[in-house]
């Protein structure tokens, strides 16, 4: 899988990967469906950052999550 390729594939994983890293118990907030494919690379950047970072403290999960929301198509 090269994630460097925006793919609804790749979309699905990211917000699935995401949604594991950051612990967060709202699953509705990372279904693919809800995320325009022209915005994988700013998913992306998200992701990459998460995974370098590791663990995140509460306050970084919560701005995270902000901002996931900014980037969804019904926001």
């Amino acid at each position: 899988m090269n994630l460097n390729e925006a793919s609804q594939e790749n979309l699905k994983f990211l917000l699935e990967q995401l949604s594991e890293r950051l612990g967060v118990a709202n699953r509705a907030l990372f279904d693919d469906e809800d995320y325009d494919l022209e915005r994988y690379d700013h998913l992306k950047f998200l992701y990459d950052h998460v995974v370098q970072t590791g663990k995140l403290s509460p306050q970084e999960t919560a701005a995270f999550v902000d901002e996931l929301r900014s980037v969804r198509k019904d926001s």
